[in-house]
C-alpha cells in the first residue's frame, strides 16, 4: 500500500502561490518519480483554490481534496459547498471532522459522520479527523474519546475503498510537538483493531497521522506499524517540506 501523504494548507495560499507551489512540485517529481512509487499525494486547498488547483495539477500526480464540505446536496445553505460540486472541480477526497473545525465551529461527531456519508454517496473519499485533546490525555482518557469518535464518525457502511481515518492529537496540531513513537503507534494499533472490528476491510481501511508531521520526524513516524501516511499542515507549505515528507515512506 502506498502511503497517503495529504497537505492540508488550512486558510493558507494565494492563487499566484498556488500555481508556483504546483509547478515546483511537478518539476521535482519529474526528476524524482520514485516518489510516486510509495507515495500518493494529495492536496487539500482552500475552496476559492479548488478549481484552479484541479487545472494547473497533472492528473496521476496529485489528487485534489477539500478541507469541509456540506451535509446537504444542494438548496438555501448559504455559504456552505457540496460535494456534488467538490466532484465538479475535481476533487477525489474531502476532509470531514477537522478538531478545528470542531473546536470553532462546534461540530459533533453526528454532524461529521452525515458530512462522510455525503461525501460517499458523491464518489469522494472522506478523510475523516479523530483525535483527544490534551487534557485528555493527561486523563489517561484518549482511548475512550477517540472510540466514541469513531463509533459516532464513522459511516456504519465505510469502506476501505472510500474512508481513510486522520488521527491527530488535537494537542499537537500546530504546536511542533508530537506522540512518543510509542504512543503514536499504541493509539495506531487501538484504531486498527477498533476498524478491523468493526469493518469487513477495515485491516486495509487507510489511518493517517496528523499534528506536527515534518520532514525531521516523518522517516520516524512513518516506519511504525498501522500509521499508512500522514496529514500534514504547516509542512506542506513549502514543496521542499512537502515532498522531504513523501520521500521518508
Amino acid at each position: 500500500m502506498k502511503k497517503l501523504i495529504a497537505a492540508n494548507w488550512k486558510m493558507n495560499m494565494t492563487m499566484a502561490e498556488t500555481r508556483g507551489f504546483v509547478k515546483n512540485l511537478l518539476q521535482s517529481v519529474e526528476k524524482h518519480p520514485e516518489i510516486l512509487e510509495k507515495s500518493e499525494l494529495i492536496i487539500c486547498a482552500p475552496h476559492v483554490y479548488l478549481s484552479a488547483l484541479s487545472t494547473f495539477c497533472e492528473k496521476g500526480v496529485v489528487s485534489i481534496g477539500a478541507q469541509d464540505c456540506s451535509a446537504h446536496n444542494k438548496g438555501a445553505y448559504t455559504g456552505e459547498i457540496s460535494t456534488g460540486m467538490l466532484k465538479d472541480v475535481g476533487c477525489t477526497h474531502v476532509i470531514v471532522g477537522h478538531s478545528e473545525r470542531r473546536e470553532y465551529h462546534g461540530e459533533k461527531n453526528e454532524s461529521v459522520c452525515e458530512k462522510a456519508k455525503t461525501a460517499h454517496k458523491d464518489g469522494l473519499t472522506a478523510v475523516i479527523c479523530i483525535g483527544e485533546s490534551q487534557s485528555e490525555r493527561k486523563a489517561n482518557l484518549q482511548e475512550k474519546v477517540v472510540e466514541r469518535q469513531l463509533l459516532e464518525s464513522v459511516p456504519k457502511n465505510a469502506t476501505a475503498g472510500n474512508t481513510v481515518i486522520a488521527y491527530e492529537p488535537v494537542w499537537a496540531i500546530g504546536t511542533g510537538k508530537t506522540p512518543s513513537p510509542d504512543d503514536a503507534e499504541q493509539m495506531h494499533i487501538f484504531i486498527r483493531a477498533f476498524l478491523t472490528k468493526h469493518y469487513s476491510d477495515g485491516q486495509d481501511m487507510p489511518i493517517l497521522y496528523g499534528g506536527s508531521m515534518n520532514p525531521k520526524n516523518a522517516n520516524e513516524l512513518l516506519s511504525i506499524p498501522n500509521i499508512d501516511g500522514g496529514l500534514i499542515g504547516g509542512a506542506s507549505l513549502k514543496v521542499e517540506d512537502y515532498l522531504a515528507i513523501a520521500q521518508s515512506a
